[in-house]
């Protein structure tokens, strides 16, 4: 059994993807938003999982004051907001290093750091723009993830994954990342390989899952030098212009070895027409009234106008037209948070019925977009159903790496 500790775990889609293999269980979790009293996706999260170890109280706090409450775990996993990873000092005693008050990165590093046994895996996600972030110094704060897992003697591969170039319903891009412990069963079968790039082209964990092709060969490492202090403040090796890191990759006791593929895949594709209700199921509220049609329109549509600041400066805006309504014969564009409410909305999915009508998603269809259960979040709003959906992850990855994983385990 790998005992699994669910970080920022919203309402729940890392554990429905793990806990579909039984070689998963979660034995506790934590959710916790700042910016609001009610803690709506925790409560969904006790709702459909239970109130049995988990923890909805901030996570530094927790850290701080209750830690012990944290069980032995072999897997964190977690999709943590991505901000800025800067290093904000050193601190004294050589106990580590703390960064910005509020960056969730952190407080990954500090239940590892804290933690006596060590967890064997990590896998956790991320939007992709993580791998070229800030704008300034392109990659930094990638490489500090990176060369702290590898101080505290981790190993770790990367993938960026668009779910519908792997058959999935919706087209959701973002980036996955599993580290190994150096001296568990997988990460001293990585340490063993002559090539160690062999792992991420040929047969570890993420190449199963999600196969890659169209790699270059002889890939020429390069290693992440210096404290994160160090690498925090290097604007040489990280810049505006450098991009260090492509969409898949591996890194060994700093070494890494990345590059850019493209999805190797043959499979049957899901589309947005599969996974919508049939017309006379979806409520009244959902459909666009021929008063509205105008509205959006404009806001679906291209644009070339000139506008005024608030401050009373004019500029030229300009923007390309969004597909509208939304093709059923192809997975859905991503879903955001702002996905829910009846105004008009340039972002928000619109499909056509058979019968010629116009409407919004419901929460349902936008549950399986993110292949969860119908009505997983059933209970809150719709529109905080919809910002549930917008900030989830898309289960079937996480199901396809986790059962990889469990193989190699």
């Amino acid at each position: 059994m790998i005992n699994v500790i669910e970080l920022f775990a919203g309402v729940g889609g890392f554990r429905l993807g793990l806990e579909q293999n039984k070689a998963f269980k979660v034995v506790w979790s934590n959710q916790f938003e700042p910016s609001t009293k009610k803690q709506h996706a925790s409560e969904v999260y006790i709702n459909k999982f239970g109130s049995n170890n988990h923890n909805c109280n901030d996570i530094a706090k927790v850290i701080e004051e209750d830690f012990d409450e944290i069980p032995p775990f072999d897997l964190m996993v977690g999709g943590f907001p991505c901000q800025d990873y800067s290093v904000a000092r050193t601190l004294k005693n050589s106990s580590g290093i703390q960064g910005k008050k509020g960056v969730l990165w952190w407080s990954i590093y500090e239940i590892l750091l804290k933690t006596k046994n060590k967890p064997k895996y990590l896998m956790l996600e991320n939007v992709d723009r993580l791998l070229k972030s800030p704008v300034m110094q392109r990659g930094r704060d990638f490489a500090i993830m990176l060369a702290s897992l590898s101080d505290l003697g981790y190993i770790v591969e990367w993938r960026v994954i668009n779910s519908a170039e792997y058959g999935m319903p919706q087209r959701r891009k973002r980036v996955y990342i599993i580290a190994y412990k150096n001296n568990c069963k997988i990460g001293k079968s990585i340490l063993k390989l002559k090539e160690p790039t062999d792992w991420i082209c040929k047969n570890g964990t993420m190449q199963n899952a999600f196969p890659l092709k169209s790699f270059q060969e002889g890939l020429i490492p390069f290693k992440i030098q210096g404290n994160l202090e160090e690498i925090t403040n290097d604007k040489i090796n990280f810049n505006q212009k450098l991009r260090p890191f492509g969409n898949v990759g591996l890194m060994i006791e700093r070494n890494v070895y990345t590059d850019s593929a493209i999805p190797d895949y043959s499979g049957p594709y899901t589309r947005l027409k599969d996974i919508l209700l049939p017309e006379k199921e979806v409520p009244q509220d959902f459909f666009i009234s021929t008063s509205e049609l105008n509205k959006w329109a404009y806001l679906k549509g291209a644009k070339k106008e000139l506008r005024t600041a608030s401050n009373g400066h004019q500029y030229h805006y300009s923007e390309g037209p969004v597909t509208f309504p939304d093709d059923l014969e192809k997975a859905s564009r991503t879903i955001i948070t702002g996905e829910g409410g009846r105004s008009p909305s340039r972002f928000k999915h619109v499909v056509k019925t058979r019968s010629g009508k116009l409407r919004r998603l419901t929460p349902i269809e936008l549950e399986r977009l993110n292949m969860f259960p119908d009505n997983h979040t059933e209970g809150a709003t719709d529109a905080k159903r919809a910002f549930f959906m917008g900030n989830a992850l898309v289960v079937g990855v996480v199901k396809k790496l986790a059962d990889e994983l469990a193989i190699k385990n």
